[in-house]
């Protein structure tokens, strides 16, 4: 159902004639697959609706007048900025889009160490202006372009650095937060209009809200002004990087360190990590470069950090001895960045490290201790553009562990997964083979509100309807471990909780048995209080998992 003249009117009264359109190609171009992986591209028809209409807010005004006419008018609407997720689009076939992207500045506080960001700053935009005065921002593990907004107060908020600055959602401070029926909430310090320095007060406290590890999922309205926590960077204000993509590398200067950490075991990997987290010594912390495969990584990482490097030239690497040794070692691995303040500061987190490896036996990487090796792997963690190196090495991939809050339970499961997607590739023709298992993610599981990633990739051809098809019966099958290890429901399936892969509208009831029959129903039916209070007319609620409470059995 097309919207009335009067109502687009009123939304073009609001933002001006060149902010909004009906277009059907502008619109087409607003839709999304309902699921997190890449399986679902190509020749697959499971698409979101296309909007009514696309709108540009630009000021936080805007988004208020916008939403009380969506509410005076019963149209649902989703607000969205960089689209990483299927969750960034709507899920009803009644609705508009509101696209944040002219909503984009950010404000450095050096003396209280805080950026204040409206949802189109991406990571890399905040980062390099924290880092000319020597401040650092968490960027979660979905990399650099990203919203900073978006991440820290709607999704997982997560990352490699999370192990020594927190999920972003822990540094979430002041919020200007629009709430569905348009009405501005201004929470910590800002709401008494003392600034942006605190979240507990003296105003309003209500980032319990948006801390979760899910957070909520843009359903409880849109924050359109966030101040985030900073943190000292120890590093040079420019990174100058040196070689061709995708072998770049840049000289931090003494007071850095890569290294890829080995272990004997799954046991004494975890237990390494919890000693980690525990003496607050790594920068960063990730399982990287798995994307390759276990068995593939260590050829496939002398490909990429030499410029000249082809991917021909894999046939002649994988004979080579000491890549095969190299390789066996990194059986059990992670990467580990670690940087000082001081000569002192190095000095102790070196033992630091060299005292925990005798601890659980691990040791560091030959190979990624040479010098073009050692810069590559720091600048790519550092800079967290990882993801797009996962599509450009790997092709469609699809991630299939999900997550858990604890390494500990993660590995229970991890061989177990891996020799399942090793016998789907052997025995079907659907998925290529990948190098063995290739699990990887964040190492920042252990507490904090952490959680620990986990994505197993896959190769297939998009474009090929076997493929997909194949890729996402594999995927299906894996909800089976999550279920069988009290997971719950898959990474991969998040997005299809609000529309059956074909498309079309999940039922009410097909919706309740989803959660009904989770390991913890009650979390959504403490969702579903939230969305009550603050979204009773569920206008941009689709994504936010709930359940009436009245549903669960006594």
């Amino acid at each position: 159902m097309a919207l009335s003249r009067e109502i687009y009117k009123a939304l073009e009264a609001i933002v001006g004639k060149r902010n909004i359109s009906e277009n059907i190609g502008v619109l087409e171009t607003y839709r999304s697959i309902p699921s997190q992986g890449s399986a679902h591209y190509g020749p697959s028809e499971h698409w979101t609706p296309h909007p009514q209409a696309v709108i540009l807010p630009g000021s936080t005004d805007e988004v208020k007048n916008i939403f009380r006419i969506c509410n005076k008018y019963g149209i649902e609407f989703k607000a969205s900025t960089t689209f990483w997720s299927t969750m960034g689009y709507i899920g009803g076939d009644y609705a508009i889009q509101l696209d944040l992207r002219r909503m984009k500045s950010v404000e450095i506080d050096v003396k209280n160490m805080t950026a204040v960001v409206e949802p189109f700053a991406i990571g890399a935009t905040v980062q390099a202006e924290a880092m000319k005065v020597g401040l650092n921002l968490n960027i979660p593990g979905v990399g650099c372009s990203a919203s900073t907004l978006a991440n820290f107060s709607s999704w997982i908020a997560f990352g490699p650095n999370s192990i020594s600055m927190g999920q972003g959602s822990e540094n979430i401070l002041g919020l200007e937060w629009v709430l569905p029926n348009g009405e501005v909430m201004r929470t910590g310090s800002l709401g008494s209009g003392d600034g942006w320095f605190c979240g507990e007060g003296p105003g309003p406290s209500q980032r319990g809200l948006v801390r979760g590890i899910f957070g909520n999922a843009g359903s409880t309205g849109v924050c359109t002004k966030m101040a985030v926590r900073l943190h000292p960077w120890p590093g040079p204000a420019d990174l100058p990087t040196r070689g061709e993509a995708p072998a770049y590398k840049a000289d931090f200067g003494d007071n850095f360190k890569c290294y890829t950490l080995c272990y004997p075991s799954w046991e004494a990997w975890a237990r390494s990590i919890q000693y980690f987290y525990e003496c607050d010594v790594a920068y960063s912390g990730h399982r990287q470069f798995n994307m390759f495969g276990r068995d593939l990584k260590a050829f496939m990482l002398k490909i990429i950090t030499n410029p000249d490097g082809q991917l021909a030239d894999l046939e002649e690497l994988v004979k080579d001895p000491y890549l095969q040794q190299q390789n066996e070692s990194m059986k059990f691995d992670y990467q580990i960045i670690i940087a000082g303040y001081t000569k002192r500061d190095m000095e102790y987190k070196e033992a630091a490290v060299d005292y925990i490896l005798e601890q659980t036996g691990g040791w560091k990487n030959e190979m990624m201790l040479e010098k073009d090796m050692h810069d590559y792997a720091l600048l790519y963690l550092t800079r967290m553009g990882h993801k797009n190196l996962n599509f450009v090495m790997c092709g469609a991939y699809e991630g299939t562990f999900g997550l858990s809050s604890n390494v500990w339970k993660a590995i229970q499961v991890a061989e177990e997964a891996a020799a399942r997607k090793k016998d789907w590739e052997q025995n079907h023709t659907h998925i290529a083979a990948t190098g063995g298992e290739s699990a990887m993610g964040s190492l920042s599981g252990i507490g904090g509100g952490g959680a620990t990633g986990w994505e197993f990739f896959m190769n297939f051809d998009a474009y090929d309807k076997e493929s997909v098809r194949g890729t996402c019966e594999f995927v299906d099958g894996n909800q089976e471990l999550h279920n069988k290890y009290a997971f719950g429901p898959d990474f991969c399936r998040w997005n299809s909780d609000v529309r059956h892969m074909n498309g079309y509208n999940y039922t009410q009831e097909e919706h309740d048995a989803m959660f009904i029959n989770a390991p913890q129903p009650w979390i959504y039916a403490y969702q579903y209080k939230i969305r009550e209070a603050l979204n009773p007319n569920n206008l941009c609620g689709t994504y936010l998992r709930t359940l009436d409470p009245s549903k669960i059995a006594k």
